[in-house]
């Protein structure tokens, strides 16, 4: 049905009739069904409302001129939802955890893509999204599956959070080219706890290890359609866990030096005192990261 405003109101029951360009869904739909707008060449704006839960898969196959999708409360987005759709510019997303396996790939036209909540991105997610500059996650991501960003042949930019197991497969940044740089979710936290170090030796090693990543990628090969992979996830993942064991080896010989200066300042001092106005000085800052020592 029509809405007053000029947006059609999709129920989750009928065929949206030709020439509709934007598509609202009904407040009665928490999922919108499979195949739902698959091939429709009319459709430009797609507005969800935040209890739509779930794209499922086919949603949105091939329609190429779909730019903007508004989907505030969707978690999951299944495979096909949106392949193929070459004019999509805007995507709204920021509940999103999983991307299906194909779920965006060949949309030619997405350049920036944001994803604070994604957990898991599976195979060929974004393939051949020609366009694609930049890709922001955030901490929650878990996993990016083989071939995940094959042929992004632009991308150049990617954020990712300081964690061991995200980079699954050497495929997965095949054929990009001009990724250059690797920005951490976690990077205000990391430099606290560096800049808190005890000697000043440690903390020009790890500055020097965080910076490695960037000034190496760009001459490190990505691979070619046919033959080599490449090896730009190689380098990221062998990265993530250098800089991951040598912050915990230097976290743990900090606070081994601290604890000799604590117990050397419990003999000379009250402990009342030590406790309340010394120790609380000595520790570095709570983060953790995740992954393997």
């Amino acid at each position: 049905m029509m809405a007053a405003d000029g947006w059609y109101i999709y129920t989750g029951r009928e065929v949206v009739p030709r020439h509709v360009t934007r598509v609202r869904i009904h407040e009665s739909l928490t999922v919108i069904p499979a195949r739902a707008f698959q091939g429709n060449l009319d459709i430009e704006e797609l507005d969800c409302h935040d209890r739509v839960k779930t794209v499922e898969e086919n949603a949105f196959y091939c329609c190429f001129s779909l730019r903007i999708v508004i989907m505030p409360g969707v978690t999951v987005v299944e495979r096909y939802a949106f392949d193929n759709c070459n004019a999509l510019t805007d995507v709204e997303c920021d509940k999103l955890e999983r991307i299906g396996y194909e779920a965006f790939s060949w949309c030619k036209s997405l350049t920036i893509i944001n994803l604070p909540s994604a957990k898991i991105v599976e195979r060929y997610a974004f393939a051949h999204c020609e366009a694609l500059t930049n890709v922001i996650f955030g901490k929650e991501l878990e996993s990016i599956g083989e071939w995940a960003f094959y042929c992004c042949t632009s991308l150049e930019q990617i954020t990712i959070p300081l964690n061991d197991g995200i980079i699954t497969d050497d495929s997965i940044f095949g054929v990009c080219e001009k990724l250059k740089h690797i920005d951490l979710v976690e990077g205000e936290q990391l430099r606290d706890t560096i800049a808190a170090l005890l000697l000043e030796e440690w903390k020009n090693d790890m500055n020097d290890k965080l910076g490695v990543i960037n000034q190496s990628l760009p001459t490190t090969p990505a691979g070619d359609e046919y033959e080599d992979v490449g090896e730009k996830a190689l380098a990221i993942r062998r990265w993530i866990r250098t800089v991951l064991r040598n912050i915990d080896r230097y976290k743990a010989q900090h606070h081994s030096y601290l604890n000799e200066a604590a117990t050397t300042l419990q003999l000379a001092l009250p402990q009342d005192i030590v406790i309340k106005n010394v120790l609380s000085f000595l520790e570095l800052p709570s983060y953790t990261f995740e992954g393997e020592d």
